[in-house]
C-alpha cells in the first residue's frame, strides 16, 4: 500500500531522488526547453509536493501547480529507478489526480519533452487518458514539447 506524505523536502531519499530528475531532465532537454523544476522551484506556495513510500521505501513522486482556481499543472512526476517498468507510473498519476479532486481542480496539463527520452512518459500519460493540447500558461509553442491536458471526473 502507498502512503503519502505532503512536502517532505528534507528527506535525504525525496532530496536524491528529486536531484536524479532535475539533472536526468535538464540533460535530456535542449537549451531554454528545460522546465524541470529544482527543489527550490517545488516549494513556492502555488505547488503542492507529494512523495509516495511503500514499505518505507520512495516509490516515487509528484505536484500540482496550481494556474488557476480550476487548472492545475503536474509537476515532477518520477518513480524511483527500483520500481520503474513495472506499470507503476499509474499509481503516482492516480494519487495526484486523487489530490486535484480533493482540490476541486477540474483541468490538469502537463508540459513533457518530445525527444526520444520522454517516450515512456508520452504513453503514460496516453495510458491516463491525456490527450495533446496547445501550449498553456507561460508554455510556448516549442518543438522540444509536447503539452497534454485532462479533464478531471468529479462524480
Amino acid at each position: 500500500m502507498l502512503k503519502s506524505i505532503e512536502g517532505n523536502f528534507d528527506n535525504p531519499e525525496v532530496n536524491k531522488l528529486l536531484t536524479k530528475h532535475f539533472i536526468e531532465l535538464r540533460a535530456a532537454s535542449p537549451e531554454g526547453s528545460a522546465h524541470v523544476l529544482d527543489i527550490p522551484g517545488l516549494k513556492v506556495s502555488s505547488i503542492k509536493f507529494w512523495s509516495l513510500w511503500e514499505n518505507n521505501k520512495i516509490f516515487g513522486c509528484g505536484a500540482l501547480k496550481f494556474l488557476d482556481k480550476d487548472h492545475g499543472e503536474f509537476k515532477s512526476i518520477r518513480i524511483h529507478d527500483d520500481f520503474r517498468n513495472q506499470g507503476n507510473g499509474i499509481k503516482v498519476i492516480k494519487h495526484l489526480i486523487d489530490e486535484a479532486k480533493k482540490l476541486k481542480i477540474k483541468r490538469i496539463s502537463l508540459e513533457t519533452g518530445a525527444g526520444k527520452f520522454f517516450d515512456p512518459a508520452r504513453k503514460l500519460f496516453k495510458k491516463c487518458d491525456f490527450t495533446t493540447c496547445k501550449p498553456f500558461a507561460h508554455y510556448k509553442e516549442d518543438v522540444n514539447s509536447i503539452y497534454l491536458t485532462k479533464l478531471i471526473d468529479h462524480e
